[in-house]
């Protein structure tokens, strides 16, 4: 069972998932449903500096069409495109 604290954290997190582009708001719901408890912490704090990326960029990166600058978050990317 979450505890308190993790269950404010996953809700802060859901909110910042919300975007303006349908397609990554998708996205981003469907990993949050289906993945996000599974996430280490590591792996919580690289999602979110994805989530600090402008909608476009993060979207062209969950399709491939941008490198991210930063290696480390390709993990979370690929969990993202397999969402």
């Amino acid at each position: 069972m979450q505890t308190e604290v993790a269950r404010i954290e996953e809700n802060r997190l859901r909110w910042h998932c919300r975007r303006g582009l349908l397609e990554l708001d998708l996205v981003l719901r469907r990993f949050m449903d289906n993945r996000y408890a599974t996430l280490k912490p590591p792996e919580v704090e690289l999602l979110k500096e994805l989530l600090d990326y402008p909608d476009q960029d993060l979207w062209d990166m969950i399709i491939g069409r941008l490198q991210p600058a930063d290696k480390r978050v390709t993990p979370v990317l690929e969990m993202l495109r397999a969402a």
